[in-house]
């Protein structure tokens, strides 16, 4: 099923109100009035991202009477890292997440998130903005991983970089701009690994933020490898590694 539309500022302020999940909000340019300040005032109460956005737009969402406001509901439940790592560490486990930046195609968000969850990789952690949408085709693409990986969606990666590391998180970005081979790892530790974008790679800040680097070798001229198939590759050798060290996966 693809997530729901809603349109109309008090469907929408009634939708907040009744604790739906909300994917994304959009807000025609220049809005104003009584039950936009209340509905703002939800918006600040709960933390939801919105953008504002020309009433075209808008009107390619939907033909009928929108009031300048139309939002998905999604289709899964959003956790916070902050929420869920604890929970992991009480379980006795060792953490193993994973951590896109920008990933926009919802067919390799959806192969990712599968395999996050055939290899028992504890969370999978996006970004509120910039990624692909979570609909029926990533659903589709995850074979229902979706529904039961714990998706954390992150206003700021930076923060949750930074917040990792402190909780003992050793955070690993997987790049090609690193001569440190992903097999070289040490998977057994409380680890994140970071994958980047389709086109270009993981910021530069994430990077920079990240405790170590790792890249997959690679022969022939293509440059990179399609970055659900990179994150198979790492995901399994951490399976591999916590199974000969007898670290739990489940």
């Amino acid at each position: 099923m693809e997530n729901e539309l809603i349109f109309g500022i008090r469907p929408v302020i009634e939708a907040i109100k009744a604790g739906k999940e909300i994917d994304k909000l959009f807000f025609q340019n220049s809005l104003n009035g009584e039950l936009i300040q209340e509905l703002k005032a939800l918006i600040r109460k709960n933390n939801i991202h919105f953008q504002y956005v020309p009433i075209e737009k808008l009107n390619r969402m939907t033909s009928k009477n929108h009031q300048g406001v139309v939002c998905f509901i999604s289709n899964i439940t959003y956790y916070s890292i902050e929420d869920v790592l604890p929970t992991i560490f009480e379980a006795g486990k060792v953490p193993l997440l994973v951590i896109l930046d920008r990933i926009t195609d919802v067919r390799n968000l959806g192969a990712i998130a599968r395999t996050v969850y055939v290899s028992g990789a504890d969370a999978l952690i996006i970004p509120t903005r910039g990624g692909a949408q979570i609909n029926a085709d990533a659903i589709k693409t995850s074979a229902g991983a979706l529904h039961k990986v714990s998706v954390c969606r992150e206003n700021n990666l930076k923060d949750t970089i930074d917040y990792l590391k402190a909780s003992g998180v050793h955070v690993i970005a997987c790049t090609e701009k690193t001569t440190n081979m992903y097999y070289d790892m040490d998977f057994t530790i409380p680890t994140a690994i970071i994958m980047g974008s389709e086109d270009d790679g993981i910021s530069a800040e994430y990077i920079k933020r990240s405790d170590d680097s790792m890249a997959i070798p690679m022969v022939g001229d293509l440059g990179s490898l399609n970055v659900s198939v990179a994150a198979g590759i790492v995901l399994f050798e951490a399976v591999k590694q916590r199974i000969k060290s007898a670290v739990p996966i489940k």
